[in-house]
């Protein structure tokens, strides 16, 4: 009797375990050797990370609840596995909302929600991409990342335009606190919404707070996808001062020949500053990917300017892949960013030319997912 009572208790743990899937470890490390060169600050080599793919290290799970419904979690960090560092998060979308880069241990900054999700779409809560962002690394053929990154000039107008008042840290990527919706795929078409707080308080000794709004994001992407067609519109709203609101509007698309796939982005950042002047800033990419080989060959070619043209250039970049299995891959990327721009220049994967100087960058590495 004991034996039996025994086995039923072991059938009963193994069926509630059934009940969900495992829990699932995964990531990517990625080595990259970089030399950039510009006109102004000279070479440098280094071995740097993530030049293909975001290094990084996560955690995710599913549970059946049942009639349809399941609930989730998505703890992902990123990683500097050149050096062995965590990478740093932000716990407001503020300016000074993150620890020190490179000075604490594993910080879940990439992703960390939990959802719920049925026939109706997904409810998500947590840090995660603002959804405009996603047409910015979706049509890129570089995946912003290394140095033929579209975002080497995407994120510039930030801090431009914003008087250093964001970062790409302070929601330029993702945002923390926020509560956000993914429906579900109907004939093709996708969206996201996503509302982020800042979580400052109203008041201050009983006076109003003036940075109560600062940090709070609001964003929605909506696309159409069929077949070799891929087309998709974000926008998004950052209050990083006083009444005054960072917006990004962007919009990418792609088409998959076959023997290559097009892609096209345009993404503009606006300010309003407290002189009621609306600063801009205009990026433009054309880039295509190509089967090659046991790879695929890669190139873009991106321009843009701001208002007055205090950011003003152009960057070429070209690069392959080699394919050595499914998981792991060699990979090579050559970029040129030209700057005219009379105030702030178009950086480099971190490297500052200086203002209407040139850069150029190199990489060459390994990139092994699990």
């Amino acid at each position: 009797m004991k034996k039996s009572l025994i086995a039923l208790a072991v059938l009963a743990a193994s069926g509630a375990a059934m009940a969900q899937s495992s829990v699932t470890l995964f990531g990517v490390v990625d080595a990259t050797i970089r030399y950039v060169d510009s006109s102004n600050t000279g070479g440098n080599w280094s071995l740097a990370n993530s030049g293909y793919n975001s290094s990084r290290l996560g955690f995710r799970g599913t549970e059946d609840l049942g009639g349809g419904l399941t609930a989730s979690f998505w703890l992902e960090a990123g990683v500097s596995n050149d050096n062995g560092t965590g990478q740093a998060s932000n716990t407001n979308n503020q300016i000074g909302g993150s620890a020190g880069t490179g000075t604490q241990g594993l910080t879940f900054n990439r992703r960390s929600t939990v959802s719920l999700a049925g026939s109706w779409g997904e409810l998500r809560l947590g840090r995660d991409y603002v959804p405009y962002f996603w047409n910015t690394t979706i049509f890129d053929p570089f995946g912003t990342n290394g140095v033929g990154a579209v975002s080497n000039m995407t994120l510039a107008g930030m801090q431009v335009i914003s008087g250093g008042g964001l970062n790409t840290g302070a929601a330029g990527v993702r945002a923390s606190n926020s509560v956000g919706y993914i429906m579900p795929k109907m004939g093709g078409f996708y969206g996201q919404a996503m509302l982020a707080f800042g979580e400052n308080v109203t008041e201050i000794g009983g006076v109003s707070n003036p940075n109560k709004s600062n940090g709070n994001v609001g964003s929605v992407r909506a696309g159409y996808a069929n077949g070799p067609f891929d087309i998709a519109v974000g926008w998004g709203q950052t209050t990083f001062a006083p009444s005054q609101q960072y917006f990004v509007t962007n919009i990418g698309a792609s088409w998959n020949f076959g023997v290559a796939k097009a892609m096209f982005l345009w993404n503009q950042e606006a300010a309003d500053t407290i002189t009621n002047t609306t600063l801009r800033s205009n990026t433009y990419m054309l880039g295509a990917t190509m089967p090659l080989g046991a790879g695929e060959l890669k190139g873009s070619y991106t321009w843009g300017n701001s208002t007055n043209d205090a950011l003003k250039g152009d960057q070429i970049a070209i690069g392959y892949i080699y394919n050595l299995s499914k998981r792991t891959a060699l990979y090579t990327t050559y970029s040129y960013l030209n700057n005219d721009g009379k105030a702030a220049p178009y950086t480099m994967a971190g490297y500052n030319p200086g203002v209407n100087k040139s850069i150029y960058g190199l990489d060459f590495g390994v990139t092994h997912r699990f």
